[in-house]
């Protein structure tokens, strides 16, 4: 059975992730997307709020696998024999990131694979954070999110 593993902050769930997540589920047998709970980092949505929201957002699978997870994504994907990490990635300063924290990984845990998936060119622009702002000044981000992720973050930024 071929396993892959999609972690992320998903804070909130952007289209782009969902399609980096249906097109990486076409791949392999079990998609392991993998929520992260980092205590150092300040969410608006908790762990569960956004497993939902990317359930919401997805038509039902039985090959997609949803986990939170507070450690370190190496040992998640040693855990559960997943050999395989899905990074998606927008341009040239994403892949720089996600290189060297593909080397830190694989120093880490050494049987892991990083495969780089570039972002759909419709979602190139997306970024969480940006949906965050415009959302806080009530501006329109309905194109950069799922229906579900729509009313959550007018729930949590009502205007």
């Amino acid at each position: 059975m071929s396993k892959a593993i999609f972690p992320g902050s998903f804070d909130p769930p952007t289209i782009g992730h969902i399609n980096i997540i249906e097109r990486s589920a076409a791949l392999f047998d079990e998609l392991h997307v993998v929520v992260a709970d980092n205590i150092s980092k300040q969410y608006l949505f908790t762990p569960e709020e956004r497993i939902e929201l990317i359930r919401e957002s997805l038509p039902e699978s039985t090959k997609i696998v949803y986990s939170v997870h507070s450690g370190l994504t190496v040992d998640y994907a040693r855990e559960h024999a997943i050999s395989i990490m899905i990074r998606g990635v927008r341009g040239a300063g994403d892949f720089s990131y996600e290189f060297e924290m593909a080397m830190t990984n694989k120093l880490l845990y050494p049987e892991l694979e990083v495969l780089f998936m570039p972002t759909d060119p419709r979602y190139f622009l997306i970024r969480a954070s940006q949906i965050k702002e415009l959302a806080a000044f009530g501006a329109d981000f309905s194109s950069m999110v799922t229906e579900p992720v729509r009313k959550a973050l007018e729930e949590k930024f009502p205007h």
